[in-house]
């Protein structure tokens, strides 16, 4: 809470950046809408894409993984749950449905932050409590050192941060101390350095901050992962966390590194947003356009398999037509058979 204590005690001086980007971010705003009249069943297929790539990218970064091959079925399907992994992507798919079908008449309180932990850890014994014991954030290097990263809020102090935390929230929402997608990013912060359960806080954060974006208007996570951006961009997420995180007990912590790197999450998706409203326009078909746009991400080699899992729900027929289509175009194969690699070539 001691963000948004800066926001409420003294007007702040916003980076040129930040500005920046509630510009390009009050475009979008206004654009919205009218992507959002595109045919229902274009957007439909954006929405579930969306759903995937959330659950499996936030699971992923907290080093949570699936097997690829039952991502579809664990997202769509009622299968028997293999194990804790699946149970957990299978409970932020659900925490995702909440949010996005009540959107901003789901109200930013303790007890949803609960009810959205809850979700997204599953049947695990502590699920929307608060942690009784103080664990501090701890870094592990590879040679086997540790250090720690950030002192949490002692366990007895924790109820009262997380209610003063929400009430502040609320009270800048309605003094309109700053604007509210700044508010939106300040209560990620804080959430993160109150750290109130022992575990999934990064998880409950994700999902908080897609709530609050939906109380600020903007909607581009209902059909762009926020998570698999913040997880494309990982190492600067866990940097800005770091910067923003020094004498937060202090009120005296610098949060724009991490304001601002939110800020270009939400910015990203809705840019994301708009390119594919327009390609799903394209005559030649919105899952062709989601199989090209996969195609597009990768980064180095990739295989059949892997745009398999970037397009779930899209028939292997239909990825090696697309794949035959740009086969000396914009792409080279490297091998033979299903296992082959691929790779984009040089325009």
């Amino acid at each position: 809470m001691m963000t948004l204590r800066q926001l409420a005690t003294e007007r702040p001086t916003m980076p040129t950046r930040t500005g920046w980007y509630l510009a390009d971010l009050g475009e979008a705003h206004g654009k919205q809408e009218l992507f959002t009249r595109q045919s229902p069943q274009k957007l439909k297929l954006l929405r579930e894409h969306a759903l995937i790539e959330s659950a499996i990218s936030s699971n992923r970064i907290e080093g949570v993984e699936v097997d690829k091959s039952r991502i579809g079925t664990l997202m769509f399907g009622k299968p028997t749950l293999r194990d804790r992994d699946e149970q957990e992507v299978r409970g932020y798919r659900d925490a995702l449905k909440l949010i996005h079908e009540r959107g901003a008449k789901l109200p930013i309180s303790e007890a949803t932050t609960k009810q959205l932990h809850k979700l997204c850890r599953g049947e695990i014994w502590d699920a929307g409590a608060y942690k009784e014991k103080d664990v501090d954030i701890i870094q592990a290097y590879a040679d086997g050192r540790s250090r720690v990263r950030f002192k949490t809020v002692p366990a007895k102090q924790r109820p009262k941060a997380m209610a003063e935390m929400v009430e502040l929230w609320q009270r800048g929402v309605q003094e309109k101390w700053v604007h509210p997608l700044v508010l939106a990013a300040a209560l990620n912060l804080d959430f993160l350095c109150i750290h109130p359960f022992r575990d999934g806080n990064g998880r409950a954060s994700r999902l908080l901050f897609l709530l609050a974006c939906y109380h600020c208007g903007i909607e581009a996570g209902r059909y762009i992962s926020l998570e698999r951006i913040i997880e494309d961009n990982k190492e600067r997420y866990y940097e800005v966390l770091e910067q923003s995180s020094q004498r937060w007990h202090e009120g005296k912590h610098d949060p724009w590194p991490t304001l601002n790197f939110l800020l270009f999450i939400l910015t990203q998706a809705c840019k994301e947003f708009e390119q594919r409203v327009g390609q799903l326009k394209s005559p030649r078909g919105e899952k062709t356009a989601l199989i090209e746009e996969a195609i597009a991400r990768q980064a180095g080699r990739f295989s059949l398999s892997d745009l398999r899992s970037a397009c779930p729900g899209v028939s292997v027929d239909l990825i090696r037509s697309v794949l035959k289509r740009l086969k000396g175009a914009s792409i080279e194969c490297l091998g033979r058979g299903h296992t082959a690699k691929w790779r984009k070539t040089a325009k």
